[in-house]
C-alpha cells in the first residue's frame, strides 16, 4: 500500500464509498508516530495502545467534520494529546493508591519495560521527564523528541508561543536540577 499525501486522504474520505481505504491510509501513515506520542504521555504499553484506539475511533468520528482549518498532522496529534490527558486523569480518580506511590510508579514501569532499551543517563532522563506536571511533561516531549515547532505546539496544545516557550524553559531546568541532584 503507497503512502498517500494527506490531501489525498482527505480527497477520499469526502467520496463516497473511499471512505475506509482513506482512513486505513490514514492510520498506516500516522500509527506509529502517534502511539510513540501517546506512549511518552501514558508511559505503559497496553495504556498506550487502548489509548491509540480511542483516538483513532475519535478520528473516525470526526474526520467528515475536518475543516482544514490545521494541517491534519497537528489536529491528529491534537486529538492524540487530549485523549492521552484524559486517560491519566480518569486513571488517577480511579486508582485508589496513595499518591506518593502514584508519583513513583511510571519510574518503575520504566524500568521494567521490556521496550525500552536505554543506557543508564538515558533512563534517569527519562525518569526526570517523568517527574514533571503532566502538561509540562508533554510540552518537553514534543519539542525535544518530536523536534516539533512551538507554532505547531500552540495549535495542537491550543495555547499560546510564550506559554509553550515557558513551559518548556521551567521542564528543561527542573529536568537539569534533578540530574544534578542524582
Amino acid at each position: 500500500m503507497a503512502e498517500w499525501e494527506d490531501r489525498e486522504i482527505l480527497e477520499a474520505i469526502r467520496t463516497p464509498g473511499k471512505a475506509e481505504t482513506a482512513f486505513n491510509h490514514l492510520v498506516k501513515k500516522y500509527q506509529e508516530r502517534l502511539y510513540w506520542h501517546i506512549r511518552k504521555i501514558v508511559i505503559d504499553h497496553e495504556d498506550a495502545d487502548d489509548v491509540l484506539q480511542n483516538t483513532f475511533i475519535k478520528i473516525w468520528r470526526s474526520l467528515p467534520e475536518f475543516r482544514s482549518d490545521s494541517k491534519l498532522f497537528t489536529w491528529l496529534y491534537r486529538i492524540a494529546t487530549n485523549e492521552a490527558l484524559s486517560f491519566l486523569k480518569q486513571k488517577k480518580k480511579r486508582n485508589l493508591t496513595p499518591i506518593d506511590d502514584l508519583e513513583q510508579m511510571p519510574g518503575e514501569q520504566l524500568e521494567s519495560d521490556p521496550y525500552f532499551d536505554g543506557d543508564e543517563i538515558q533512563l534517569k532522563l527519562q525518569q526526570a521527564i517523568l517527574k514533571l506536571p503532566d502538561k509540562q511533561r508533554v510540552v518537553f516531549n514534543m519539542k525535544y523528541f518530536d523536534h516539533l515547532k512551538y507554532e505547531e505546539m500552540a495549535v495542537i496544545l491550543k495555547t499560546s508561543v510564550g506559554a509553550l516557550k515557558a513551559s518548556y524553559h521551567h521542564a528543561v531546568r527542573k529536568i537539569q536540577a534533578m540530574l544534578e541532584d542524582d
